[in-house]
């Protein structure tokens, strides 16, 4: 392998690794309390390093939600995806999708919204990032006769979701969790 290949390949690993680092040190810590040099010291790194990666840790942040959101690209294209929420089938299959997302990445989760909280920039730019999510939920509800914007109304459904997630991941099992998430938006949509 040529030495150009060997460099990008450690900087790949760097990057996998500073990441990592810092989803552990916003787990023990919070987002708002961790430093760049707790991300470095975690993953074994010089703190140089960081800066040939990342601007600063919000720019590791939102290359953290970046992954994030390839991965939700994934479950879109999975298998039991519909697009009907007149069937709850279709909204418990998102609820799901959702909750087993939030479940894995609930440190990055919060790391967003502690952020967002104090950087009104930051906010601006994660609401970007997510809107091709958002356009996904909005233009299933747009077959549904609601009140108001599609996207308006999906942002109710990420709020609701998110919200109902953050307060009661570590309170109920996850099947009761989706259960009763699904029957509420389900209900609320106009289904039986």
């Amino acid at each position: 392998m040529a030495e150009t290949g060997v460099r990008k390949l450690r900087a790949a690993q760097t990057e996998v690794e500073l990441k990592a680092a810092a989803i552990r040190v916003f787990g023990r810590v919070g987002y708002l309390n961790a430093k760049i040099t707790d991300i470095t010291a975690e993953a074994g790194r010089a703190t140089g390093s960081f800066y040939q990666h990342f601007a600063s840790k919000e720019k590791l942040l939102e290359a953290l939600l970046a992954d994030l959101l390839l991965e939700g690209d994934e479950s879109a294209a999975a298998p039991g995806h519909g697009e009907d929420f007149r069937d709850r089938a279709a909204v418990r299959y998102h609820v799901a999708a959702f909750w087993g997302f939030y479940r894995r990445h609930h440190v990055v989760m919060e790391a967003l919204r502690q952020a967002a909280i104090v950087d009104p920039e930051f906010e601006r730019v994660v609401q970007s990032m997510m809107e091709p999510d958002r356009g996904h939920i909005a233009a299933h509800l747009a077959k549904l006769d609601l009140p108001g914007e599609p996207l308006v109304i999906a942002s109710i459904f990420g709020t609701l979701v998110s919200g109902f997630a953050a307060e009661w991941m570590s309170k109920l099992p996850d099947d009761e969790a989706i259960e009763t998430l699904t029957s509420f938006i389900y209900g609320g949509i106009g289904g039986r």
